[in-house]
C-alpha cells in the first residue's frame, strides 16, 4: 500500500502511515494504528514509573515493603524474591473467556487480581542495592534506576556498565563522575554532557577523545584546554587551581558560565554516529532506524526509545529495554530474546508468541496472561491444549473488534491498541510521561488522565554532637 494520511483518535491530529509500515504490519498480522506516533509513545510511557518508591503492604507476608507501585494503587504486591519463587502459581487465577463482555474488560480484571512484583528486578543479582529499580546486576547502589552491571554509585538513570558514579543520565563504561549527562567510557567526569572515550573533563560539553579539558565545548583529541584555548600542563594546573571548584557557589558560577560560552557553537543536527539511513536522536551503531530516540545497535526500527541495550531488529514502536528484540510492536520494557511479541509489558527472558500479556518470562504462545513463567498456550492465565489455544485466539481478536473496549474519554480499543491509558497503576505525574511530555494538572485531567497532587516533605536531620566538626563548635 501507498502512504496513507489517518487522524489520531486521541489527539485529533493527522498523520502518515508510510508505505513500509503497512508491510510492518502486514508481516506481524496487526491493523495499521488508530493513534499517532506521539499519542501512542505518551500511551505507553504513563505506565512506567522510572525513579519513585513507595511503602506498600506485601499481599503475601502483610508487611509494609518497597514497592514501584503507590500504597493506594490498584496491584496487589508480593516481595520479589517471593514473587520469582514457586511460592504461588499464577495459573491459580486463570478464567474462561466470556464471550459476553468486551475482552479487554476481562483482561483488565485479570491484571488488577493477579499479584504484581514490588520492583522491577533480579532481586538474585543485586547486593546491598535494596533502593534500586529496572535494574539488574548492581554492587553498593543506591537509588539507582534503569540500570545493569553498576557498582558504588547512587543517584542514577539509564547506568550500564559503570562504578562509582554520582548524580548522572545516560552513563555506560563510566567510572568516577558527577553531575553529568550522557557520558561513555570514560572517567572523573565532572557536571558535563556528551563526552565520551575522555577522561578528567570538567564543565564541558560534546568532547571526545580528551583529557584534562576545563569548559570546552566540541573538541576531539584534545588535551590541556581550557575554555577551547591551549594550555601547558603546568599552567592548566594551575588555572584549575584558581577556579575552585571545591566551592559550591563558584561551581554554580562556573555552570552558568559554560552554559553562555557554549551558545557561540553550532550544534549537531543530532547526536549519534555509525549510523546509516537514520533519522532521530541519540542512534548509535543503527542502521534503519527512524523517529526513534536513544538507539544503541538498532536496525529495522521505527517509533522507539531507550533501546539501550543491542541488538534489536524490526521493531515498531517499543519503549525500553532492548537486548535481543525482533519483531516486537507497541511493547514496553520488553527484552532478553523476545520474538514476535505485540502489546506487552515487562516482558523479557526468552518469550516469543506474546500478546496482551505482562510479567511474563520463558514463555511462549500466550494471549492476556499475567505473571506466568515457562509457560505456554495459555490465555487469561488458563492453561490450553495447543489446539485448543490456536482455534480459541483468533475467535478472541474477532470478539476485540465486535464488541470492542470503550474507555473513559469514549476511546475505542479494537485488537491492535495497547493497554488503555486509564489502567495504569500510576498517575500521570508519576511516569516518564511527564518527563519528556509535561502537562499541568488542569491539562492532565482535561486528557483524562489522572494526576496525583505530592504529598509534602518534611525532612528532619538529627545530627549528635560527636558528629559536628571541632572548628564549627568552636566558632562563636
Amino acid at each position: 500500500m501507498s502512504r496513507e494520511k489517518r487522524a489520531c483518535q486521541n489527539c485529533k491530529s493527522e498523520f502518515w502511515i508510510e508505505s513500509e509500515d503497512f508491510k510492518f504490519y502486514e508481516k506481524i498480522k496487526v491493523p495499521p494504528p488508530t493513534w499517532c506516533p506521539e499519542c501512542r509513545m505518551v500511551r505507553r510511557m504513563m505506565f512506567r514509573n522510572e525513579k519513585l518508591l513507595f511503602k506498600k503492604k506485601s499481599a503475601f507476608s502483610g508487611e509494609e515493603i518497597f514497592s514501584m507501585f503507590p500504597a493506594d494503587s490498584y496491584p496487589n504486591v508480593y516481595e520479589s524474591k517471593i514473587w520469582y519463587s514457586d511460592a504461588w502459581d499464577p495459573t491459580s487465577y486463570g478464567k474462561e473467556v466470556d464471550f459476553s463482555r468486551p475482552f479487554l474488560t476481562q483482561l483488565i480484571e485479570l491484571i488488577k487480581e493477579v499479584p504484581h512484583p514490588s520492583r522491577s528486578v533480579s532481586e538474585s543479582t543485586l547486593i546491598n542495592s535494596d533502593y534500586c529499580n529496572n535494574a539488574n546486576d548492581l554492587k553498593n547502589c543506591y537509588l539507582i534506576f534503569n540500570a545493569a552491571r553498576v557498582e558504588n554509585s547512587a543517584y542514577g538513570d539509564i547506568v550500564y556498565d559503570s562504578k562509582d558514579c554520582m548524580d548522572g543520565l545516560s552513563l555506560r563504561q563510566a567510572e568516577l563522575v558527577y553531575d553529568n549527562f550522557w557520558v561513555q567510557k570514560s572517567s572523573r567526569i565532572f557536571f558535563s554532557s556528551n563526552v565520551e572515550d575522555s577522561h578528567d573533563i570538567w564543565f564541558s560539553k560534546n568532547l571526545r577523545g580528551c583529557s584534562n579539558c576545563f569548559g570546552c565545548v566540541n573538541l576531539r583529541n584534545k588535551q590541556y584546554y581550557i575554555f577551547n584555548e591551549p594550555y601547558s600542563r603546568e599552567e592548566y594546573k594551575k588555572k584549575l587551581e584558581e577556579f575552585a571548584v571545591g566551592s559550591s557557589e563558584a561551581v554554580e558560577k562556573l555552570k552558568e558560565k559554560i552554559k553562555t560560552f557554549s551558545l557561540r557553537f553550532p550544534r549537531k543536527f543530532m547526536e549519534g554516529r555509525n549510523s546509516v539511513n537514520s533519522r532521530g536522536d541519540y542512534i548509535y551503531n543503527s542502521k534503519n532506524v527512524l523517529n526513534s530516540y536513544n538507539i544503541q545497535g538498532g536496525e529495522d526500527l521505527r517509533y522507539c526509545q531507550f533501546l539501550v541495550d543491542s541488538p534489536n531488529k524490526n521493531c515498531y514502536d517499543q519503549t525500553l529495554f532492548g537486548e535481543g528484540n525482533a519483531f516486537t510492536y507497541e511493547c514496553y520494557e520488553c527484552g532478553l530474546g523476545t520474538n514476535n511479541i505485540k502489546f506487552c509489558a515487562a516482558c523479557w527472558s526468552d518469550v516469543h508468541d506474546l500478546q496482551y500479556c505482562r510479567y511474563c518470562f520463558s514463555s511462549f504462545n500466550l494471549f492476556a496472561c499475567i505473571g506466568l513463567r515457562n509457560k505456554s498456550y495459555c490465555i487469561l492465565n488458563k492453561q490450553y491444549t495447543k489446539e485448543e489455544y490456536e482455534k480459541l485466539v483468533p475467535k478472541i481478536i474477532e470478539h476485540m473488534n465486535q464488541m470492542p473496549y470503550i474507555d473513559k474519554k469514549g476511546r475505542v480499543y479494537k485488537y491492535g491498541e495497547f493497554f488503555p491509558p486509564e489502567l495504569s497503576p500510576f498517575s500521570y505525574n508519576e511516569t516518564i510521561a511527564q518527563e519528556y511530555f509535561p502537562l499541568s494538572k488542569d491539562e492532565a485531567l482535561a486528557k483524562g488522565y489522572s494526576w496525583k497532587d505530592p504529598e509534602p516533605r518534611n525532612y528532619q536531620v538529627t545530627i549528635t554532637n560527636d558528629q559536628i566538626p571541632n572548628h564549627i563548635k568552636d566558632a562563636p
